[in-house]
C-alpha cells in the first residue's frame, strides 16, 4: 500500500463500490467493511446473496464468518438499526442520550452534540433545538451551560423520548 496504511480505508471503499456496482442501492449496501444484502422477501434474500458471494469469489475476497450474521429480519447498520420498516435510530443511541446528565464541561457538551447529531435524522427540527448548545460552545465563556440550554436540553430529551415511544408502537 503506497503512503503506509494511510489510504487504506479509501482504497478498499473504492475496490468494494467496484466490486458491488450494479448491486449497491438495489440489492446491498456497502461501507468499507460493513456489507449489508438486502430484499423484499425471504426468497429474493438468497439469491442476492447468492450474487453477492459470487462477486466475492470472483475477486477473491474472504469475510470472516465470525462477523457475519445471515437471514435476519433487523439489525445494526452504521449504527442504526435497519427493518422491514426501514432505518431507524437504534435503542443504544437514544439510552445514551436520556441517561446523560445536564453537561457542565465543554467537552460534555460536545459529547451532547454529537449524540444529538446521530438522531437528528430522526427527530424533527433538531438543529433549532440544538441552537443553545452551540451557542454554549461557540462563546468561550466560563459557564457555558445557562438556563436557556438546560430548558432546550429538557425539551431534546422529551423530543428523543417521544420518538424512541412511536418507533416502540411502530408509527
Amino acid at each position: 500500500m503506497p503512503f503506509r496504511l494511510k489510504n487504506a480505508g479509501a482504497t478498499y471503499q473504492r475496490l468494494v463500490n467496484k466490486i458491488f456496482k450494479e448491486q449497491i442501492g438495489r440489492t446491498m449496501e456497502v461501507y468499507v467493511d460493513d456489507m449489508l444484502v438486502k430484499a423484499p422477501k425471504r426468497g429474493d434474500h438468497f439469491k442476492n446473496l447468492a450474487d453477492a458471494f459470487s462477486l466475492l469469489c470472483q475477486y477473491h475476497m474472504k469475510l470472516n464468518p465470525s462477523k457475519c450474521t445471515f437471514g435476519v429480519s433487523s439489525g445494526r447498520f452504521l449504527g442504526y438499526l435497519v427493518t422491514q420498516r426501514g432505518i431507524e435510530a437504534h435503542p443504544s443511541q437514544i439510552k445514551a442520550i436520556l441517561e446523560m446528565k445536564s453537561p457542565s464541561t465543554m467537552k460534555e457538551i460536545q459529547s451532547l452534540m454529537g449524540r444529538a447529531a446521530a438522531l437528528n435524522r430522526f427527530l424533527s427540527k433538531s438543529t433549532d433545538k440544538c441552537r443553545p448548545f452551540f451557542k454554549a460552545l461557540k462563546n468561550g465563556q466560563k459557564d457555558k451551560w445557562d438556563e436557556e440550554c438546560e430548558v432546550a436540553f429538557q425539551m431534546s430529551n422529551s423530543a428523543v423520548s417521544s420518538a424512541l415511544i412511536r418507533e416502540q408502537l411502530g408509527a
